[in-house]
């Protein structure tokens, strides 16, 4: 068996090139790999109830989730967008006045028809999308190694956008799914795996921070991150 996370992404990323399922942008290596496929699992959240009934969704920002964040803003939801690395906060991106949804599903169609929104003035999140690099059947995920994922959480966590049993669901290709991932005190467990062929609602135990564990975040990102240095500030970390 794989033990360790590093272990795990070297083996997804080379599954997923060796087999060509990934598609641009490649190689997947360091990446939250775009997969074929990835339209039909994003349409697949239309089975899922929380989904279907939520009015705010946080979507990563990744390549294979454009699906998702399109399907978001069709729906008139409203969108909550991490910018890259989390350097310029969040975005919200309202479905009004959209024309052209494609565009908008984009990183650079999400800063045009969105704006920057401090968490404290951010309505509140009723549903997460993640991606990942690897997922287990046991509600446990990783991405490419940087944690923002499980920063995001955490942060929206400490301003009260999001409740600590929200559901979250991740959209993978079926071959991102393994049999373990090690648990770090960070992690976030999800509620669902959606590939393009089925929906898993997720077994075993939730794992998810009550906040942001502090002393697992160097300082270098804390100084990075200009809502975890205000973060940091208040609690009275630097």
């Amino acid at each position: 068996m794989i033990q360790s996370k590093r272990e795990i992404r070297r083996y997804i990323w080379r599954l997923l090139e060796e087999r060509d399922i990934a598609v641009f942008p490649r190689p997947v290596y360091g990446r939250i790999p775009n997969f074929r496929g990835a339209d039909r699992a994003a349409l697949r959240l239309l089975d899922i109830k929380e989904f279907v009934d939520a009015s705010v969704v946080k979507v990563n920002p990744d390549s294979p989730q454009k699906h998702v964040r399109r399907l978001v803003l069709k729906m008139d939801k409203t969108l909550i967008m991490p910018t890259p690395r989390i350097k310029k906060g969040f975005l919200i991106v309202k479905p009004d006045n959209i024309t052209d949804y494609e565009y908008a599903s984009t990183i650079k169609g999400a800063f045009k028809y969105g704006r920057y929104i401090h968490p404290s003035e951010m309505p509140e999140i009723d549903f997460i999308v993640e991606g990942s690099v690897a997922v287990s059947r046991e509600c446990d995920r990783i991405g490419k190694g940087e944690g923002y994922g499980e920063l995001e959480y955490a942060i929206l966590l400490e301003y009260g956008k999001i409740d600590y049993n929200v559901p979250i669901a991740t959209t993978v290709h079926d071959m991102q799914i393994v049999d373990y991932i090690p648990r770090d005190p960070f992690d976030v467990s999800i509620n669902y795996i959606v590939t393009p062929t089925r929906i898993i609602r997720c077994g075993g135990s939730i794992h998810r921070p009550r906040g942001i564990i502090w002393n697992s975040i160097d300082r270098h990102k804390i100084m990075e991150i200009p809502i975890l240095y205000e973060l940091a500030r208040r609690h009275g970390i630097i």
